[in-house]
C-alpha cells in the first residue's frame, strides 16, 4: 500500500469516527486505530525525517490493557548519496529516492487511572517485522543488495489518550523503535568494497497522533410488557372494607382502614421494584444531574419503570424509602463507591422532582461493587449490576 492509499484510509476512519455515539473501554470491545506522524531516523540511516502512517485493529483485554495489531508505512528520502554518485558505476543509480519501510506488528498499551477518566496516560511496548525496500534504481542483481528484506523490530514508548465520547478517543504517542535492519545502503557500499561503517540495527524516534474508534456492545433486551389482567366479575364495583380491592378479589374482606394491602386485599408489605432501570458504563459522571442520558438504552423503558415507582409512592403516602446504588466490578473500590452513591442520588433527585416529598426518602446509600445480582464476567451481567434499588420502610 502506497502512502496516498494509506492516507485515504486514515481519512475515511476519521470521518467515520466523528459520528460515533455508543461505547467504551469495556473488556472485549474492539476498535480501529488509524495514526499519522513522523519518523525521526537514526543518524546512521542517512535518510531524512519522513511522514509515517499506520492503521490498526485493537481490543480491550480489560479496562487497563489494550492490544493493537497494526500495519505501518513510511517513505524516506536518502539524505546524502554523494559517495554513491562518486563511486558506483554509471547507470547503477537513478537518484536519491526512495527508502520504503512497511511494518506489521503487535503492541500492548497499559492505561493508568480510572476507566471513566477523560484523560488516560499509558505506556506501550511492541514487536513486529519490517520490510525495507529501495526504489532508487540500484541494480540489485549486480551489487548483491537485498532490496526487499524483512527484519524484526521492537518498540517502547508512552502517550496519552483523550476520550472525546463513549466511542471516540484521540491518542498522542512518542516511541523509540529498534529496527534490526540489515538492508541499508551501508551494506550496499560494503558489497562494492568501499569503507563505510557497517551497521545492522537502528533506533528511530516516532511521534504520532491517532484516532480510536470503538465498536459498542448490544443494548439489553427490553423489559417484557405487563400482561393485562382478566376482566373483573360483576362484583368489581363493590368494596365493603374500602381497601381499594373489589369484593370479588378481596380474600381479606375485613381489613382495617389504612392498612396497605396487596392485589388480593390482604395485608402486604409494599415492594417497589426498579429492575430494568440500569445505567450506562461509568454514568452518571461527577456533576451530572439529568438522569435520561445516564440510563442504559432503551431509555424510555427505564423512565417508564421509574414513573411507575413514583405512582406507587403517591398511592401509599405513609411509606418511606431508602435508595441504594450499585456498580459492576470495573474500576477501583473507591471509584465505584462514589459512582454508586451518584446513582442512588440521581434517582432520588428524579423522584423528588416528580412530586415525591424529600422527607419520605430516609437514606441515599452507595454499595459500590459489593452486592452484585449477576455475574461480572459478562457484559450483560455487568449491565444488570449497574443499578439503583428502592427499599420500602413501612
Amino acid at each position: 500500500m502506497k502512502r496516498k492509499a494509506l492516507s485515504a484510509l486514515i481519512a475515511l476512519a476519521l470521518v467515520g469516527g466523528a459520528s460515533a455515539t455508543v461505547h467504551a473501554q469495556d473488556s472485549g470491545t474492539w476498535y480501529i486505530a488509524p495514526r499519522i506522524g513522523a519518523v525521526i531516523p537514526d543518524s546512521d540511516r542517512k535518510t531524512d525525517t519522513s511522514v509515517w502512517g499506520g492503521i490498526g485493529v485493537g481490543v480491550w483485554v480489560n479496562p487497563h490493557l489494550a492490544v493493537d495489531f497494526e500495519y505501518t508505512i513510511n517513505n524516506a528520502d536518502f539524505k546524502d548519496n554523494s559517495w554513491r554518485r562518486n563511486q558506483i558505476p554509471a547507470g547503477w543509480d537513478r537518484g536519491d529516492k526512495q527508502w520504503e519501510n512497511v511494518g506489521l506488528g503487535v503492541s500492548a498499551r497499559w492505561f493508568f487511572g480510572d476507566p471513566g477518566s477523560a484523560w488516560r496516560p499509558y505506556v506501550m511496548a511492541g514487536l513486529g517485522a519490517m520490510r525495507h525496500a529501495a526504489y532508487s534504481g540500484v541494480l540489485t542483481s549486480a551489487t548483491g543488495y537485498e532490496n526487499d528484506g524483512w527484519d524484526p523490530f521492537a518498540t517502547v514508548g508512552g502517550g496519552v489518550q483523550y476520550n472525546m465520547s463513549e466511542r471516540v478517543a484521540l491518542r498522542g504517542e512518542i516511541a523509540a523503535r529498534y529496527d534490526h535492519d540489515n538492508n541499508t545502503m551501508n551494506n550496499l557500499a560494503e558489497s562494492l568494497g568501499y569503507r563505510v561503517k557497517r551497521k545492522s540495527g537502528f533506533t528511530d524516534g516516532i511521534v504520532s497522533v491517532g484516532l480510536v474508534y470503538s465498536f459498542g456492545t448490544a443494548a439489553p433486551a427490553a423489559a417484557p410488557a405487563p400482561v393485562a389482567p382478566p376482566p373483573a366479575p360483576d362484583c368489581h364495583s363493590l368494596d365493603d372494607d374500602k381497601d381499594g380491592v373489589n369484593n370479588c378479589d378481596d380474600r381479606c374482606p375485613d381489613t382495617p382502614a389504612g392498612t396497605i394491602v396487596g392485589p388480593d386485599g390482604c395485608p402486604q408489605k409494599v415492594v417497589i421494584d426498579l429492575r430494568g432501570v440500569n445505567f450506562k458504563f461509568d454514568r452518571p459522571k461527577k456533576g451530572e444531574h439529568k438522569i435520561e442520558p445516564t440510563l442504559q438504552v432503551p431509555t424510555s423503558d427505564s423512565i417508564a419503570i421509574l414513573d411507575q415507582a413514583i405512582d406507587a409512592l403517591k398511592r401509599y403516602p405513609e411509606i418511606k424509602v431508602e435508595l441504594d446504588g450499585h456498580t459492576d466490578s470495573v474500576g477501583t473500590d473507591q471509584y465505584n463507591q462514589g459512582l454508586s452513591e451518584r446513582r442512588a442520588q440521581i434517582v432520588a433527585d428524579y423522584l423528588t422532582a416528580h412530586g415525591v416529598d424529600s422527607s419520605r426518602i430516609v437514606a441515599v446509600k452507595g454499595f459500590g461493587e459489593t452486592q452484585p445480582i449477576d455475574t461480572n464476567a459478562t457484559k450483560e451481567g455487568r449491565a444488570r449490576n449497574r443499578r439503583t434499588e428502592i427499599k420500602v420502610d413501612q
